[in-house]
This record gives structure tokens, sequence and C-alpha cells, in this order.
């Protein structure tokens, strides 16, 4: 009786366990077919930095549930068959032909490094005369800037989302962002000295000037949010000149009253002894989203939460907020010196800081300002971003920046908004025609 021609295809099940499977020797041709298309399964299963290297000959035989040893490794001299089935494999593939397969792994790159690479944004440390700060560009530095300045709590990444919408992507192909992330609030900062003495709002705005020198920046177009605003609008007032436009969110102009002195306070204290706490958290938690937040956007509050969590180091968030909490009154007035740049005043409908920009809108000159407030959101950069990036562009479109990608975008994304009809009988400064009447309303 003729005995059956059998192979022995070898699978990983996982560290230091094999299978061996028993093939037909008409599949024979596809046994190197299907450790290919199984090396990247079994190369995903494997830890990361780790090298496993299996040899699969056609003419081999190995025991079931063999276990790999240290001599396996040892390359073993090549031996005659000694069999008939052995005989049979070799006469149908000579030795010659033989090929060895080695199965490696594949460096993986997890969802934080993921992240990291999507960004597209290059780190660098700009000494100032107050430390060091951190400077993240996105695009190239040869085209016109845009400067942008985080709210408590949060850093630079709080614009990745809002700079990676779709909208917002062939816009940004003219322009060059530059995040500027205030004294320790960099993501996993390490705490400051004892003898630090964080810089006051006006030396914030101050430093945005190193910003300019490190970069070769001549002017640049701002956009702040919350405390940022008050950084970018501060700056906007001391040089006015190397100021293009600002778009400033959730900004407040005065200094802070009793009742949020009282409450930054006591958060600066409780950040001091008790580090992020349940109250701290759900303190900015208030301070971002408004009141009700759970209830209106239950997946930003988790996410947030998190957030404040996970990034925010207590002692340098402490030392942010005293500075805020002692700021100065911007001096300006409507009759008297205002801010020169074109400003556009945006702020969400459930803000806290909706009554702050009222007040800033009375202070600005109603021909180059417009004050901008977005329905059923608190942080319209991250709830609304379709409508916010849309009120960019045509303020942009305003003055005389980004033709090409007003272009584009208006081919691949024709769709009307809340408030465009209101600015298409405009001509092309549509934004900037409307602000005689300071007020629009999503």
């Amino acid at each position: 009786m003729s005995q059956k021609k059998n192979v022995y295809h070898l699978r990983w099940l996982s560290r230091g366990t094999i299978e061996t499977t028993r093939i037909p020797e008409t599949r024979l041709t596809g046994v190197l077919r299907q450790a290919r298309r199984r090396r990247t399964e079994s190369d995903y299963r494997r830890p990361a930095k780790s090298t496993h290297r299996v040899i699969v000959r056609s003419h081999c035989k190995i025991l079931k549930n063999a276990k790999p040893s240290k001599q396996s490794n040892k390359q073993q001299p090549r031996q005659m068959p000694t069999n008939q089935e052995a005989t049979a494999l070799l006469s149908v593939h000579p030795a010659d032909s033989m090929v060895d397969i080695e199965l490696r792994n594949i460096p993986l790159l997890f969802p934080g490094l993921l992240q990291a690479v999507d960004g597209g944004c290059v780190e660098t440390y700009v000494h100032t005369d107050r430390g060091a700060i951190l400077v993240a560009t996105q695009g190239d530095r040869h085209k016109p800037a845009i400067i942008t300045y985080h709210d408590v709590g949060l850093n630079y990444k709080s614009f990745n989302k809002f700079f990676k919408y779709v909208d917002m992507q062939a816009l940004m192909e003219n322009f060059c962002v530059f995040h500027i992330t205030a004294p320790g609030q960099e993501e996993g900062a390490a705490t400051l000295p004892p003898d630090y003495f964080y810089p006051t709002m006006e030396e914030l705005a101050k430093q945005i000037s190193f910003v300019l020198v490190h970069f070769g920046i001549k002017s640049f177009i701002g956009f702040g949010v919350g405390v940022g605003a008050n950084v970018l609008a501060r700056f906007a007032i001391t040089n006015p000149d190397k100021v293009d436009a600002l778009m400033l969110v959730n900004c407040s102009s005065t200094q802070a009253g009793w009742l949020d002195w009282v409450a930054h306070k006591m958060i600066s204290h409780m950040l001091r002894a008790r580090g992020m706490a349940p109250a701290v958290i759900e303190y900015l938690i208030c301070y971002h989203l408004g009141r009700g937040a759970e209830e209106r956007n239950l997946e930003a509050t988790l996410a947030y939460r998190e957030q404040f969590a996970r990034e925010c180091n207590p002692d340098n968030l402490a030392l942010l907020l005293q500075s805020y909490i002692a700021r100065s009154d911007l001096g300006i007035a409507r009759d008297g010196g205002t801010l020169r740049p074109p400003v556009v005043n945006l702020v969400g409908a459930f803000s806290p800081a909706l009554n702050d920009t009222v007040t800033l809108n009375a202070r600005l000159d109603p021909t180059s300002s417009t004050w901008m407030k977005i329905s059923d959101c608190a942080m319209p950069l991250e709830e609304e971003p379709a409508k916010v990036s849309e009120a960019f562009r045509l303020f942009l479109q305003g003055e005389g920046y980004a033709v090409v990608a007003l272009q584009r975008v208006a081919a691949l994304h024709a769709r009307p908004r809340a408030f465009a009809p209101a600015l298409a009988p405009a001509p092309a400064p549509a934004l900037a025609a409307c602000s005689g009447a300071n007020n629009f309303t999503d």
C-alpha cells in the first residue's frame, strides 16, 4: 500500500507554543503562500521590540506541541532522507530550490503615537526672559503666520481638532500655525521650581516677541481662547503693527470680579494642597462648558474630565490661575484708544464668558470688529468647528488671505451655513463689511 505524502506546516499559537498541521501533497504549493499571508497576523500578536525567527521547510517533520529550546536556534547540518516520505518530497522539491522563510515582527504604532504623528506639529522650546516656553509649529514657515494661545487647564493640543477639520485642512495650506503654550502648561510638564516667579499677563504677552524673533515672524494673525485671547489682546495693544488680525474666543477685557476672584483663589489653594481633586475638575468643567454640561454634551464632559485629571500639573496650573485672577484691565475704549487690528469677538451661547464678550464688544471700534455668538455650545472650537471655520474663512477673505484655499473649499464643501446668507450679498471682505452692524448671532 502506498503511503500518503504529507508535509507539516508550522504555526505559532502563543509564546512558546507551536501547532503543526498535516498538509496533503496537493496543497504543497500553497504552503509558502499561507506562510506569507499569516506573517502579518503572527507579527501583530507578538510584543514590540522582539524578534522571533521560524524556519519552515517542506521536508521537515516536527512533533506536535514541540517546545522551543536554546539548542533549536543553532543551525543543524542537513541530513539525508531516511524514509519514503522524505524521499518523495525531495524528488518533488530539489534541495537547491528550498527557501527559508523568516517571520519577523513589524513595529506597531500605538494610538497615542498615531495622534502625535497626525498632528504634524514640530515642538520647539523658545528661550525668553522668564524661562523657556513650548512652541509647536505646523506648516511651512515661509507662509503667513497664525499664532494660537490656549485657555486655562489646556495646552496647544486643544487646537488640533479644529485645525484638522475638513474645511480648515484646505485653508491651512496657505498658512503656518505657531501654537504657543504658557510656561509649565504642556503635557507632562515638570513642576516649576519653588523660587520661580510666574509671569503676569503683561509678561506673558511680552514673551510673544521672543517667539517672533526666534522664528523670524514680522506679523501674524492671532487666535486665542480665554486666557490666550487676553494675552494676544494685550500684545496687540502694545504692538499693533505686528498683528494683522485677531480671532478672540471667550475673551475678557476687564479685571476679575469679586466672585471670580474668590473662586479662582480657592481653586488655586486647592490645587497646591490636594492636586487635581474632583472639586477642581468640576470647576474647570464649569469654566469651559458652563452649567448643565453633562446634560448638553456628555461626551465632551467626560473627555475633558479625564484630560484634566491626566494632563494637568496642579502646581503649574495654580500659578497660571493666580496670574489670570490678578490681571489688570485692558484699558481700551471705543472713543479712545482701542484695538487697531480687525477683531472677531466670538463666544458660545452657553459660555460663562458671554457677558465679558459683550463688554469687550462695547469697547471695540464697530467698523473693524464683529461680535458673533454661536448657539448651542460653550466651547465653539470643539463643539461647532464647522461654524467657526466658516467665520474664520470669511474673516481671512475680508483681510485678503487664502484666495486659492477659499476657492477650493467653496468647490468641495459648498453647503449653506446658518450665517452665510447674511454675508452673501457683501463684496469680497464679507465679514469685515458686515462688522458695522457689530452683531452676529448664529
